[in-house]
C-alpha cells in the first residue's frame, strides 16, 4: 500500500479580509511528482509556506510522513528539502562554500557531508564552477546552485517552487532532468510552475488551485478528460462562405467554430474522424484550402477552461 507523505485537511488562512485558502485539502502519495497548478494568487505559496510551517493558518490540519507538522518538528523538516523561486544562497561563499554549509545544517558526520556535497555538485554540473562565488554565475548556474544546496542531504520530499522561472534551455533540460532523476532515487517531489508544458512533461498528478481552492485534481489524462474539447482543427483557408462554415459547425461532435485571419478552427468534443468529416464538407464544396492541423487538449486548454485564466500572464 502506497503511504502517504503529505495529508492537508480542511486548511484555512486568512489575511484580515482576503481568504488566501478556503477548506483546501490535498494528499500525496510516496514517489509521486506532484503538480501544483494556479494562477498567481491562487494559494500556492501559501499553502507550501503553511506545510512548511512558515506560516501559521486559522483552522485545519498538515501531517507529513504521518506526524503532525510544528514548527519545531525538526526530526520531519530535516527530510524536507525547499527550492524556492527567489534564489536563497550566501554571495561571500563560493559554490562549493554554500553546498557545504547548506548540507552541514542536517547531516553532522563529516565524512558522510563531504561525499553528499561532492554528489550533490557532480548530480548539478556545477564541477567546473566550486571556487565561483554566485555574483559571477550565469542565472541559470545559480538556479542550479540553489537546487544543489536544497537536496545536499538527500531528502525524502522536495518542494520545488518556480525552479526553472528565467533560465536558458540548456539549464532548464537540466533542471527537468535533475528533478525526474531525484525521483527515480526515490524522493517525492512537490513542483509549482507556470510553465505547462513542463507539468505536463514531469508531473504523475496534478492539482489545479484557484482562489484558495482545489478545484480540479488527477492525471493529466484525467484532467483533460474534465473538459468539454478533445480536438480542435485548424485549416488555412482563404475565403470561406457562411453556409459552408454553417454545414461544419452542423456536423456531429462540433461544437463552435472560428474563423479569422484566414483561419478556420473547429473545436470538437468527442467521436472519432472529425477531421475526415470537415475536410468532406470543404472537399464536397470544392472548396480550396491551405495547411491544416489538428491539435489535441493541452493541460493549458484545461486549465483555461476550468479557471477562466491563462496560466501565465501574457507578458511572460
Amino acid at each position: 500500500m502506497e503511504k502517504t507523505v503529505v495529508k492537508i485537511e480542511n486548511l484555512v488562512k486568512r489575511y484580515k479580509e482576503l481568504i488566501a485558502l478556503d477548506h483546501f485539502n490535498l494528499e500525496i502519495k510516496e514517489g509521486e511528482i506532484f503538480g501544483l497548478l494556479g494562477p498567481n494568487g491562487s494559494g500556492k505559496t501559501t499553502t507550501i509556506n503553511c506545510l512548511l510551517s512558515l506560516l501559521s493558518f486559522d483552522k485545519g490540519n498538515i501531517e507529513v510522513f504521518g506526524e503532525k507538522m510544528t514548527p519545531s518538528n525538526y526530526n520531519v523538516k530535516k527530510q524536507i528539502g525547499v527550492i524556492m523561486q527567489n534564489v536563497a544562497v550566501f554571495d561571500e561563499l563560493t559554490v562549493f562554500e554554500n553546498i557545504d554549509y547548506f548540507c552541514g545544517l542536517y547531516i553532522k558526520d563529516k565524512a558522510l557531508k563531504k561525499k553528499y556535497v561532492q554528489e550533490a555538485i557532480e548530480f548539478t554540473g556545477l564541477e567546473d564552477f566550486v571556487k565561483f562565488r554566485p555574483k559571477k554565475l550565469s542565472g541559470g548556474l545559480l538556479r542550479r546552485l540553489n537546487i544543489a544546496c536544497g537536496i545536499a542531504h538527500k531528502p525524502k520530499l522536495i518542494i520545488l517552487d518556480e525552479p526553472t522561472v528565467a533560465v536558458d534551455p540548456q539549464s532548464r533540460n537540466k533542471i527537468l532532468e535533475g528533478i525526474a532523476e531525484l525521483n527515480r532515487q526515490g524522493a517525492t517531489v512537490i513542483y509549482t510552475s507556470h510553465y505547462m508544458e513542463e507539468v505536463e512533461q514531469l508531473c504523475t498528478r496534478i492539482a489545479i488551485m484557484d482562489k484558495g481552492k482545489n478545484i480540479a485534481i488527477g492525471t493529466k489524462d484525467e484532467l483533460k478528460k474534465m473538459i468539454k474539447n478533445t480536438e480542435t482543427i485548424n485549416i488555412e483557408i482563404l475565403d470561406l462562405e457562411s453556409q459552408i462554415r454553417e454545414k461544419i459547425e452542423n456536423l456531429p461532435h462540433v461544437y463552435e467554430t472560428k474563423y479569422e485571419n484566414n483561419k478556420l478552427t473547429v473545436f470538437c468534443g468527442g467521436g472519432k474522424h472529425n477531421l475526415v468529416r470537415v475536410l468532406g464538407v470543404l472537399s464536397d464544396n470544392e472548396v480550396s484550402f491551405g495547411r491544416v492541423y489538428s491539435e489535441l487538449p493541452t493541460l493549458n486548454d484545461v486549465f483555461l477552461e476550468i479557471t477562466g485564466k491563462e496560466l501565465r500572464d501574457k507578458e511572460d
